[in-house]
């Protein structure tokens, strides 16, 4: 049985990522430094793949205080 449309949310394809991809994965690790390039691909450690985003109105405080600190130089 489908929802009915006035149901559904609206971001219903946007939402958090539980993994990441190889390649995503494979950069992490060479920018924590725990892979090199000379590093096997097989058995790779875990990676956090949480973000924690920033809500609206802290980013919108912040570019302010940034812009007045910018000013007060």
């Amino acid at each position: 049985m489908s929802i009915h449309p006035s149901l559904s949310g609206v971001n219903t394809l946007v939402g958090q990522r539980s993994v990441f991809t190889r390649v995503e994965r494979l950069q992490k690790l060479m920018k924590a430094g725990k892979l090199s390039e000379e590093d096997s691909v097989y058995g790779l450690p875990k990676v956090r793949t949480h973000y924690k985003l920033k809500s609206k109105k802290k980013a919108d405080e912040k570019a302010k205080d940034d812009a007045a600190k910018k000013a007060a130089e």
